[in-house]
């Protein structure tokens, strides 16, 4: 959605007619192997293989495997197949007719494993490999290579084990096994037992002893009554707080800096939660490859823990470039240049710019334009705060309006907690529009100041929690001296359901109010409300949504309120689902009035990625304008929100 003229144009919208939509980044560097048919992003194999895997192994043999479960029911079953290093490289060779072997053996041992986790005891795991028992064959053997050596997996899975006893002792004393989900009659699986052995350690590391270790861990299985008697024992250790912080392996960044932007002080509670915000603080700043943070083996003489932050710095100066094509849109390319550390304390400079709409445009004042220099200090006077400043000069051509703006701003964020975050801005804005009400002139002073709550567990792909935003946008128009105001809120939430949250229910509601400023014709139109297109109202074109005056031109409005409900569906461990529906209205008073309310519908696919789910969705209308959009298909990296 486009909010203010704040919003991102994330999707590609149809309109009838569009049959082609090509788009190529040079940032996700997509390659096509024709001999393997494999297609890669970012490095990764998306899918397909690279190249024959025989070639990368020496003395390749292949083999054929077949994996028995016996008795076990559907969920053990999978989660013994999926732990099979045999069944999931059937595929590929191994080195060597010892190769076979090792990874027989190797897979007898976690499968073995996995029957524990899921509480079987008594399970039995038997391999044979070209008919013979793997604990019978020879330290080199040798097989008939003529065809696959065949490999087969008997597995009894034998009784679930439940837990009858359970004694805490030394410091971990007097806690409830129910607590660590070991209270008597529960399954007992070895993570359930390794879980509650390390969680009680972490919770007396909480309590400031940063030696505390486990002393004792031992399980006794009851085979005659298929039960099992637990013993965790812990040590706390002495409470010590924080001592001198040191930095090493830094290069070009100040290390009084990276010390105070840490915020570990010497004299505060040890906490291993503090240090592992401490540690992804850093990482945050862009400047480092690698952040560790070391804890001395032993007390300091004044009864405090040394700590050392080592880092490993990154290149200072980055530079890319991107292009994209639709048959709507045209060609477009953007470019950029940055600098992570201008003066020792991670400063950034970014300087971008783009051009969009080549070959679409008739004329170049029609094309859409943008260029900015952008400034971050972290750290600017306290280390939670953060200033921000720049200048940006832009063209935007959307259907409803031609928009000219250069706006400078300056800003400081507060980071009030791990999970909020206030900020505020001071923004001068020149802007030319032609739009619905003619050709007008408009300079702006606004004072954006936000307030952002997020405490989702994941930010790019969350299974739970929720985010909330609230912002507030005085603003004075200098042309028409009019005074005006905006205000807007959102909060998004997520449901995870069943094992391994492989069903999500997402849901979102965003709103807003314009008031002040006698009619919006008095108002910038990147300033008025929109909705439509792949941040609001999927199904639309972007910015389709709003009212319209008697000549069937797009005004903006003075109010919106959308609405999206997702259900992201996992159909296996990277590939998933999403239906999905969105709803939304525009109006052209300061409170919604519900009269035309505009629906979209569809699904999506989504590709789980180390940084984040690829996303594609298709929607159409439910209600489409006359004319209007037909559908759409919007792609981005990352959840929808």
């Amino acid at each position: 959605m486009r909010i203010r003229g704040t919003g991102l144009k994330t999707g590609i919208a149809y309109k009838a007619g569009a049959m082609l939509v090509v788009a190529a980044a040079a940032a996700f560097s997509p390659v096509l192997v024709s001999k393997a048919y494999a297609f890669k992003l970012f490095g990764i194999t998306i899918f397909g293989k690279d190249e024959d895997e025989s070639l990368q192994v020496p003395d390749p043999v292949r083999y054929d495997v077949v994996l028995e479960t016996g008795t076990a029911d559907s969920d053990l079953k999978k989660a013994l197949e999926d732990s099979s290093r045999l069944v999931g490289d059937k595929n590929l060779p191994v080195s060597g007719d010892l190769g076979v072997v090792v990874k027989a053996r190797d897979d007898r041992d976690r499968l073995i494993a996995t029957l524990y986790e899921k509480a079987r005891y008594g399970g039995v795991v038997t391999i044979t490999v070209d008919g013979r028992n793997l604990d019978d064959l020879p330290p080199n053997p040798t097989f008939d290579r003529s065809k696959p050596i065949p490999v087969k997996v008997d597995i009894t899975p034998g009784p679930v084990f439940t837990v009858n006893e359970v004694q805490f002792g030394g410091d971990a004393a007097h806690r409830n096994p129910a607590d660590y989900n070991l209270a008597p009659g529960a399954q007992a699986g070895s993570l359930a037992i390794i879980k509650a052995g390390d969680t009680i350690v972490d919770q007396l590391k909480g309590e400031g002893r940063p030696f505390a270790k486990l002393t004792e861990r031992r399980v006794v299985a009851d085979h005659s009554r298929n039960t099992v008697d637990i013993v965790l024992a812990a040590e706390g250790g002495p409470v010590a707080p924080i001592g001198k912080v040191g930095v090493t392996g830094e290069e070009r960044v100040e290390p009084e800096f990276i010390q105070r932007y840490s915020r570990l002080e010497k004299g505060e509670a040890y906490s291993p939660e503090g240090l592992r915000k401490a540690g992804e603080r850093l990482r945050a700043l862009g400047v480092f490859s690698s952040v560790t943070i070391h804890e001395a083996d032993a007390l300091a003489a004044d009864g405090t823990l040394p700590m050392t932050i080592e880092v490993s710095e990154g290149k200072r100066r980055y530079l890319g470039i991107g292009a994209q094509y639709s048959t709507i849109d045209g060609f477009g390319i953007n470019g950029y240049w940055g600098h992570r550390n201008l003066f020792g304390e991670a400063e950034s400079l970014r300087i971008e710019g783009a051009v969009s709409r080549l070959g679409e445009a008739s004329d170049f004042g029609d094309l859409d334009y943008s260029a900015g220099i952008l400034f971050t200090k972290p750290g600017f006077i306290h280390p939670s705060a953060t200033l921000k400043a720049g200048i940006v000069a832009k063209t935007q051509n959307p259907d409803a309006y031609n928009a000219r703006l250069i706006t400078a701003s300056l800003g400081l964020s507060y980071e009030l907690t791990d999970q909020d975050t206030l900020s505020a801005a001071g923004e001068l804005s020149f802007e030319n529009d032609d739009d619905a009400f003619g050709n007008n002139n408009y300079l702006t002073f606004t004072l954006p100041i936000t307030y952002d709550r997020d405490a989702r567990d994941d930010k790019y792909n969350p299974t739970g929690g929720y985010h909330a935003t609230l912002s507030a946008k005085p603003g004075y128009e200098f042309m028409n001296g009019t005074v005006y105001s905006a205000f807007e809120g959102s909060i998004s939430g997520y449901l995870g359901l069943g094992a391994e949250d492989r069903i999500v229910l997402a849901g979102k509601l965003a709103a807003g109010t314009l008031i002040g400023g006698g009619g919006v014709e008095q108002i910038p139109a990147t300033q008025r409300f929109f909705a439509g297109g792949g941040g609001s109202v999927r199904g639309y074109g972007y910015q389709e949504i709003s009212p319209y005056n008697e000549n069937d031109e797009a005004t903006g409005g003075r109010s919106y309120v959308t609405g999206s409900f997702e259900a992201r569906i996992k159909i296996t461990d990277t590939i998933g689902i999403v239906p999905f529906i969105d709803v939304g209205t525009v109006s052209d008073s300061i409170a919604p009035d519900f009269s035309d309310i505009r629906a979209g519908a569809g699904a999506g696919i989504r590709y789980a990625t180390p940084f984040g789910p690829l996303r594609l969705d298709f929607a159409v209308p439910l209600n489409r304008y006359d004319g209007g959009t037909d559908y759409g298909i919007y792609a981005g990296i990352g959840q929808s929100f």
